[in-house]
């Protein structure tokens, strides 16, 4: 479960973070997740709960903002929305997709006191 490393990657980017801005306690974090990414949001959640505990994110909420994937379609020349990898063009069908959005998780904002 590559779910567990990322919730402890966070977990260190909130610690550095809370060095570096003085905060002491993180009340939400609220993350955008692409369609593309590979992650599953329920293992996320609780991957995040367990390696929290006795940290400054202790008490915090995790809040998953999903993005859709986004594709380049060579044959139709635009921009589609796909939901999957090796999805269809819903344009033209054609399978010449170059993906351009989908695949990011990055932390959007949080709360902290």
């Amino acid at each position: 479960m590559h779910e567990m490393a990322i919730s402890e990657s966070i977990l260190g980017i909130l610690e550095d973070e809370g060095r570096r801005q003085r905060f002491s306690r993180v009340r939400k974090v609220r993350l955008e997740i692409g369609a593309l990414s590979s992650i599953e949001p329920e293992a996320l959640y609780f991957s995040f709960d367990v390696v929290k505990r006795g940290t400054l994110a202790e008490n915090a909420v995790l809040e998953i903002i999903n993005t859709e994937g986004r594709a380049w379609c060579l044959m139709c020349e635009r921009t589609v929305s796909i939901r999957q990898r090796y999805d269809a063009c819903p344009g033209c069908g054609g399978h010449q997709l170059q993906v351009t959005a989908g695949e990011e998780m990055r932390i959007k904002d949080l709360e902290v006191d």
